[in-house]
């Protein structure tokens, strides 16, 4: 074997043993080498896949960002870059764990670039496959954590923000209805001071609980901060809001919590906005249903009031 073969056969070694995907493709995209890493993921073996061309067995190839960006690399001898950001994965391979994650394919994130021979011609184009799922994973999930309150389990304010500034943007580009319902729990001081703050924790539990379970599915219920709590309601009226408020109200107003051998009773009072023509932004929505739950606490509490 001269020293050429030698060099040759320890780079294809290497080639299988790193823990990154490799694929080698001609000019005309067909597959040339395909490494270990490909086959354990693919479940399609070298002898296979190698003569074949590369979107023939992955159809969803057959898109032009990733045919121009061959024909750039093997025209031009540019790099590119695939992010699991905009394109989540190039090859459809189920992912290494499927337990906790969301995903239904590995995440991967892949570079692509020319192979050139001894005078310099481009000949080959490789691509890089890295699996990033688990970090993505990871990233997704402390997102989420970040956007929960951790005491009850619902939206946090922060979330709230963010979801408030999508919907708005929807109801101005599509005319759809948004309504907004704020509300607070009554006397909640009185509960903290006479039966402790871990009852007080519990209410609120409970209370955000309850009302989980009386909203929709594209309902958005997030603790707005201390005893207050609010519901954004997409594609809903002014109307069906001050309804799904009053239900709020009675569900909490009928209800008997037990703690620590003891039945409580709680109220809460709740202020109701929609978007119209004098309330055009997030801001003001939030202001008006803070306005009307001030009216709501002023006019006796346990009481539902639209902001005027």
């Amino acid at each position: 074997m001269d020293q050429c073969s030698k060099v040759s056969t320890i780079f294809f070694q290497v080639f299988d043993m790193v823990d990154i995907g490799l694929v080698i493709l001609d000019r005309n995209l067909n597959v040339c080498h395909w490494n270990r890493w490909m086959e354990l993921h693919s479940g399609i073996a070298p002898e296979r896949i190698v003569g074949s061309a590369v979107c023939d067995l992955f159809p969803n190839l057959k898109r032009p960002r990733f045919l121009n960006n061959c024909k750039s690399v093997l025209t031009f001898g540019h790099f590119c870059f695939f992010s699991q950001k905009l394109h989540h994965y190039l090859f459809p391979f189920k992912p290494i764990s499927s337990f906790d994650s969301e995903f239904h394919y590995m995440q991967q994130s892949c570079t692509m670039g020319p192979l050139r021979n001894d005078e310099g011609g481009i000949e080959y184009i490789f691509i890089a496959v890295h699996d990033v799922t688990e970090t993505v994973n990871f990233e997704q999930k402390l997102m989420a954590l970040n956007m929960i309150d951790a005491l009850t389990g619902v939206n946090n304010r922060r979330s709230l923000e963010s979801r408030l500034k999508e919907e708005v943007e929807r109801h101005r580009r599509y005319g759809h209805p948004l309504s907004l319902i704020m509300l607070d729990i009554d006397h909640f001081k009185k509960v903290n001071d006479t039966l402790g703050h871990q009852c007080g924790d519990y209410m609120l539990q409970e209370i955000a609980l309850h009302i989980s379970h009386s909203i929709r599915s594209e309902d958005f219920l997030a603790r707005y901060g201390g005893e207050e709590f609010c519901c954004l309601l997409p594609d809903t009226p002014l109307e069906a809001a001050v309804i799904l408020a009053e239900r709020f109200r009675k569900k909490i107003a009928d209800a008997a919590f037990e703690y620590s051998d003891q039945r409580i009773h709680m109220t809460i009072s709740l202020g109701v906005a929609a978007m119209n023509e004098a309330t055009t932004s997030g801001e003001m929505l939030l202001k008006k249903a803070d306005s009307g739950l001030y009216t709501a606490k002023n006019a006796g509490r346990n009481r539902t009031e639209i902001a005027r």
